[in-house]
């Protein structure tokens, strides 16, 4: 039996300030608390309590990928980031397309046990579009997977993607797609526009994202199913779940931290870490990203967290990988794009990066839960004044591929408890848990 923990004098959601009593994992009291006898007692004056972040889109590339991150390396950047819980993605070598694989990064999660880890199981065998995998034995697995995606590639063929959504059905699973017409991306580097014109860099239209949008939530209505669309990153496709969710369609969306700040300006140095997909947008993208985060057409925000090896990174801008890192640089891309721009609040954030991802990755009942007597103590303290300027090296991931390198950010993680156990804590809090 761990000592019980009394976490005094934060604020709640960014409201209320109020004391946490947490015992055994779970929390006891909330309000004014006596400290048991032998607990454990820190300050957390100045700090922003919230629920421990979930985030439905990483990249932890074990198995096959341990040059560029594992399971532990990933799992230690996601603690300090403030995350509880993620949702790690299929495109692994070998691919988690059978209840073998999902299995074993399932279990490596739970032996390492700094995050809880849940793998989304591929839609089709080996990424290759053409057979459904084994999605019935994934989903009744001890992975209990309920996330189907072939992340890095979209389900191209609507019949592939209409018997999907039909098989998943059956266990009230999700599919979740890329989307990315393929005929109308191949050999694209940017965001087709302006800039790409002037850099001589093949172009990515908008309308290969919208026209995938579209044709899915059809689908969906279709066949009376779920459907989740990753990292939106176009006006256009807003307006499209907009639509989708007002015609009662049974759809949900996430934007990432990088779509929410950046731009293809940034291509301009021909930096390859600026370089995603789908890739950095157009500033009035970017606007209308922000405001559909807002105003809850967009649900969630997920981080597409892609860490790569040096090799595939350094290098001109046409041979690098796709992709940047983005666990434990989420939450102060978010206070500084939203929070202190006065878009959004911190309950807010609660609802966007834990409440909503638990909901639509079907564990409501162990994460994103609140902040209440009863509930279990995954909890993430916010420290919205430590500003910090980041370094891609100091980072905990094995990669170290951030966009964001020498960027100053305003405000981070600074614990981070699943089931009450620290997985995370500052030097703010050294020693205090001993």
């Amino acid at each position: 039996m761990s000592r019980p923990i009394v976490i005094e004098n934060a604020s709640l959601y960014g409201d209320t300030t109020a004391s946490l009593l947490i015992e055994d994992g779970v929390i006891t009291a909330v309000g004014e608390v006596t400290a048991p006898e032998g607990a454990v007692v820190v300050d957390a004056t100045g700090l922003v309590a919230l629920p421990g972040l979930v985030d439905l889109h990483t990249h932890l590339r074990e198995p096959g990928r341990e040059d560029a991150e594992t399971i532990e390396t990933g799992s230690r950047a996601a603690a300090r980031g403030g995350w509880t819980a993620v949702f790690a993605m299929a495109n692994t070598n070998p691919v988690a397309d059978t209840a073998g694989v999902v299995e074993q990064v399932w279990s490596r999660g739970r032996e390492i046990g700094l995050v809880d880890v849940f793998p989304v199981g591929a839609v089709t065998v080996g990424l290759k579009g053409e057979h459904l995998s084994e999605m019935g034995a994934m989903a009744h697995s001890k992975a209990n997977v309920r996330l189907f995606s072939d992340d890095g590639v979209c389900v191209y063929d609507p019949v592939i993607m209409r018997r999907a959504l039909e098989y998943v059905k059956t266990f009230d699973g999700a599919i979740v797609q890329h989307a990315q017409d393929l005929r109308l991306t191949e050999g694209s580097q940017m965001h087709e526009g302006e800039v790409s014109a002037e850099l001589g860099l093949a172009g990515w239209p908008a309308v290969a994202e919208e026209s995938i949008v579209a044709r899915d939530a059809l689908l969906a209505e279709h066949v009376g199913s779920r459907v989740h669309v990753q990292h939106l990153s176009t006006a256009g496709s807003v307006e499209i779940i907009r639509w989708a969710k007002a015609r009662g369609i049974s759809v949900t969306a996430e934007a990432t931290p990088h779509h929410l700040l950046l731009t293809d300006e940034s291509a301009r140095t021909y930096d390859p870490l600026f370089k995603v997909n789908p890739p950095l947008r157009t500033q009035s993208d970017v606007d209308a990203l922000r405001a559909a985060v807002a105003d809850g057409t967009i649900d969630i925000i997920a981080t597409d967290h892609a860490p790569h090896a040096a090799e595939d990174k350094d290098c001109e801008w046409a041979a690098a990988s796709f992709g940047m890192l983005g666990l434990e640089t989420a939450l102060g891309v978010i206070q500084k794009a939203l929070v202190d721009t006065g878009a959004l609040t911190w309950r807010d954030v609660a609802r966007l990066m834990s409440e909503n991802p638990a909901r639509i990755g079907k564990v409501e009942d162990q994460h994103g839960r609140p902040l209440a007597e009863g509930e279990p103590a995954n909890i993430t303290l916010v420290d919205p004044n430590e500003a910090w300027t980041v370094d891609g090296a100091q980072l905990a991931s094995r990669a170290s591929n951030t966009p964001y390198g020498g960027m100053e950010l305003p405000g981070r993680a600074v614990a981070t408890l699943l089931r009450g156990e620290p997985t995370h804590l500052s030097p703010r809090f050294e020693g205090a848990f001993a």
